[in-house]
This record gives C-alpha cells, structure tokens and sequence, in this order.
C-alpha cells in the first residue's frame, strides 16, 4: 500500500520529523532525552504503586508476582493510548507546514507514533529485564515479546493515522478518543484475567464480550503471555491479533486517502 511505502521512500523527511518531534517534546528540559527513559519507567511506578500497593487489586485466584502481572500488562496499554492522543492533533498542529510543502502528510502522525516507540521500548525492556530476574519459567519464551510488540506497532499505527484524518475534518474526534480512553482501560484486562472476574460464572456471554469485542484484549494478552505465563498466547489470541492489525493498517490508510485532498483546507 503506498500510504505506508511512501514513508520508506520519504524515509529522510520522516526521520527528520521524528528527531523534531523528540527534541521539541523535552526542549528546554534538564535532562532532555533522558526522560524517554525517566517518564515512562515514573508511569509505570505510579501505576504499580497505585493499584498494587495503596488500591491492592488482585484478581480472584491469586497470582503470584501481581506486581509483575500488572507492569507486563501496561507498556502495550500506555502505547496505543499516547499514541493516539499524540497524533490526533499531528495533522491540525503542523498545518502551516502542510499548506507550504507538498509531501506525502501521513508521515506526519506516524512520526508522532514513532516517538511513542521510544518509550514502548523502554517498558518492554523494562518488563523483560524483570521477567527474566523473578520468573524462571519466561527464559524461554520472554524473547518472543519482541516480534509481538511489532505487530503492536504496526496496529497501533494504523489505528493513529485513521484517528489522525478523521481529526483533520471532524473535530470532535479529538474528544471522542479521550473521553473513551479511560473507560477503555478498565475494560481491557490490565489489572485483571478476565477469567477471573466474578461476573463472567454467571455471565459469561460478558467475559466474551470484553475478550472478543474489544480490540486492545488480544494486544494485552499477547504481549503479556511470553513475558509472565512463559508461553506463547494463544491460536485464537495470535490469529485475532494480526487480523485486527491488517484490518487497522487497511483502514488507516482508507481512511487517510478519503480525505488526504481536505487536510490542506481543513486543517
């Protein structure tokens, strides 16, 4: 697809976007690129601290290294949601570039992704150092969280350039993604296996429901069996996720090329 392979040919352009982007994201900071490294390893302490420590979730069946449970579940989460935000605005923020130079514009939010990536890495890095230290059982399987994490990125960046041009046209879905981010996040099993929620015994067409129907379910579980199941996720989890991951690649650039000619006049 040529939205996607216009980026490899403006490779330049894009990587000197992302090098914007980094840079102006910690312009004037003391320590400057440091805090992709800083930020995201305070997220997920506040994350452990809040809902292991002072909140003590557990899920039902008690599982051991619940702190763990909970950090392996995070870095996927906390990447598509800054992803999304970040980019949503990419295209109504550089307008003033968009309108002076002609150059393929989906560069622009998938540049804003790219940064993400940065601190995606160090959660993952982070998850799998700790894994390998506590949990025997991942030596084996704790590498596979690699390719997994870039199939992550490869949804997580189809779903922020479709978000990205309906933004440019509509406003509201700026709003729209906020607004659902955080709900989202407790319907996506993080701080719980769904299996283990009291309702899904006597109602079980809701364990499928929150499993199936909704999209980040798979990325968690994905991401989350190698590094603290020690074992590869499952058939129907594999085969759902790269489903969703060439649904969103192809409805991010459907949706990019439907309003590609608007973005210069809307934004």
């Amino acid at each position: 697809m040529s939205v996607y392979t216009d980026v490899i040919r403006y490779r330049e352009l894009f990587g000197s976007l992302f090098r914007r982007d980094l840079r102006a994201k910690y312009k004037g900071s003391v320590l400057g690129l440091a805090w992709t490294l800083a930020l995201p390893l305070l997220l997920m302490l506040v994350y452990l601290m809040v809902f292991s420590v002072l909140w003590k979730a557990q899920p039902t069946e008690a599982v051991d290294d619940y702190w763990l449970f909970l950090l392996c579940g995070l870095p996927p989460w906390v990447f598509f949601a800054t992803s999304l935000q970040s980019s949503a605005r990419s295209l109504l923020e550089n307008a003033s570039l968009i309108r002076k130079v002609r150059f393929p514009r989906q560069v622009v939010p998938l540049s804003m992704v790219a940064t993400q990536v940065v601190a995606f890495a160090v959660m993952l890095g982070v998850a799998l150092v700790l894994s390998l230290v506590v949990l025997d059982d991942t030596r084996g399987s704790v590498w596979l969280s690699i390719p997994i994490a870039v199939v992550i990125v490869l949804f997580v960046g189809g779903a922020s350039l479709a978000v990205s041009s309906l933004n440019a046209v509509l406003r509201d879905v700026e709003f729209i993604v906020t607004a659902l981010l955080l709900p989202w996040f407790f319907l996506t099993p993080i701080l719980y296996r769904i299996s283990d929620l009291p309702g899904v015994a006597t109602h079980p067409w809701l364990g499928d429901l929150l499993r199936w129907g909704n999209p980040m379910t798979p990325v968690v579980e994905a991401f989350r069996a190698p590094l603290f199941a020690g074992e590869l996720p499952s058939a129907s989890v594999s085969v759902y996720l790269l489903v969703e991951t060439v649904v969103a690649l192809v409805l991010g650039a459907l949706v990019f090329r439907s309003v590609d000619d608007r973005i210069a006049a809307e934004a």
